[in-house]
């Protein structure tokens, strides 16, 4: 009830943004009930239905990123001082983001098999002339169980992402101090004989921030990040090298209207992917420092500092958004128009892909907005004017896209090129 609550009463920005997560869910949802109405029509192709399956992974994880990055943005679930004295502390608020984001999910999903049995004409008759018929088995009954299944992987998969990403700190760390008190109970030590070690270990632990922001540490990226993303970019980008001089090299078929790739181009498709998103943060914290090289004034220090401070935030959804940027550049160098093969599915998936990322990333701009947001007020307070802040929210944004854009560009060529022989 609390949930729905929250719900009800949010700042339609808010309700906009679950609503963005709901038709994420709904697009993905119709991609997994389509896979069951191709496996439905053809029995004898059962490997083609568990690539198309497999397939739908990738919208997946960009509708679960997104609903994350919504559940963090959302200010009604975000512990405050004073709401653990009425029970509302980090635990129960983090089970009513969770709550929250299922409840949007499972919309969704809801209109996702709503829309389903429409075009398969169960609800009001076959629509469109029987257009739809191929891919979802309108003259075939459907399993019910079976579409209940697939349609509660979005709902299910991403409330546990939500749960397990907000979980509170003081709830490890007593879990952790409860571990370490069943270890310590067999050795019996008599009575006044504690060690100092011990003595440190029962002391209790301070208080979790309560006012929904993260301590310091997290802010700064985690420093093997850019070389294990540098190191799995050059990989990838090897092994589909190597793939373009094989011609040997055993393929596997994309969604309907893409070419046809070896499967080692799209394991190094595939390494590219997770190396430019785990070289984001280390690559936006970079840019940070490279405003302020060079005698810096007190602008490009704003805007330096300000983007070290996001570095851990932005920059693994700006690395999802530059892979998932590479991959259709490429895709639309070599996609020929004049080839009737494209199908609706395939252009559902690429639009839901390419959607997600680019909001998962402005979801997580606003997030970074609303938490330097007492820094803002207080430069203000100070007298410092708008047009200085403005122009330095340009220079973090000019600098990111000095780095990123050609970066991104240098990669869709680079794995273009074993697709283009």
């Amino acid at each position: 009830m609390l949930a729905l609550r929250l719900t009800r009463s949010a700042h339609p920005a808010v309700q906009a943004r679950r609503l963005l997560v709901a038709a994420a869910s709904a697009a993905t949802g119709f991609l997994l009930l389509s896979t069951l109405g191709h496996a439905l029509a053809h029995p004898e192709a059962s490997a083609g239905s568990l690539l198309r399956l497999a397939w739908c992974t990738v919208p997946l994880a960009t509708t679960v990123h997104l609903a994350l990055a919504v559940a963090r943005t959302d200010p009604g679930t975000r512990p405050r001082p004073g709401l653990a004295a009425i029970g509302l502390g980090p635990a129960r608020l983090m089970a009513v983001s969770a709550t929250t984001t299922a409840l949007s999910t499972l919309l969704g999903s809801m209109l996702a098999l709503l829309l389903f049995l429409h075009l398969r004409g169960d609800l009001t008759g076959m629509p469109f002339d029987g257009a739809a018929t191929d891919f979802l088995a309108a003259d075939h009954p459907l399993p019910l169980p079976a579409a209940l299944t697939l349609l509660s992987l979005v709902p299910a998969t991403a409330s546990v992402a939500v749960a397990v990403s907000l979980c509170p700190r003081d709830t490890l760390v007593a879990a952790r101090s409860a571990a370490g008190i069943l270890a310590a109970r067999p050795s019996r030590q008599p009575a006044g004989s504690r060690t100092p070690g011990a003595a440190q270990d029962s002391a209790p632990h301070p208080p979790a921030p309560t006012d929904g922001t993260e301590e310091p540490p997290d802010h700064l990226p985690d420093p093997t990040a850019l070389p294990w993303g540098a190191a799995l970019l050059a990989t990838g980008l090897a092994v589909e090298g190597y793939a373009s001089r094989t011609s040997t090299a055993a393929a596997l078929p994309l969604p309907t209207g893409l070419p046809t790739a070896p499967t080692a181009v799209l394991l190094g498709w595939t390494l590219t992917a997770i190396g430019l998103a785990l070289a984001g943060p280390g690559l936006t914290h970079l840019c940070g420092r490279l405003l302020q090289t060079a005698r810096p004034g007190a602008l490009r220090l704003l805007a330096g500092r300000g983007l070290m401070q996001e570095a851990a935030r932005i920059g693994r959804p700006l690395g999802v958004v530059c892979a998932v940027a590479s991959g259709a550049y490429a895709v639309a160098a070599l996609y020929d128009p004049a080839d009737p093969s494209s199908g609706p599915l395939t252009t559902l998936g690429a639009a839901v892909v390419a959607c997600c990322t680019v909001a998962t990333l402005l979801t997580t701009a606003v997030e970074a907005r609303q938490a330097r947001a007492d820094t803002t007020a207080a430069l203000l307070r100070l007298g410092a004017p708008s047009k200085t802040l403005r122009i330095a929210a340009a220079l973090r944004t000019g600098a990111l896209l000095s780095l990123f854009v050609p970066l991104t560009l240098m990669v869709a060529e680079l794995a273009s090129l074993p697709l283009a022989h």
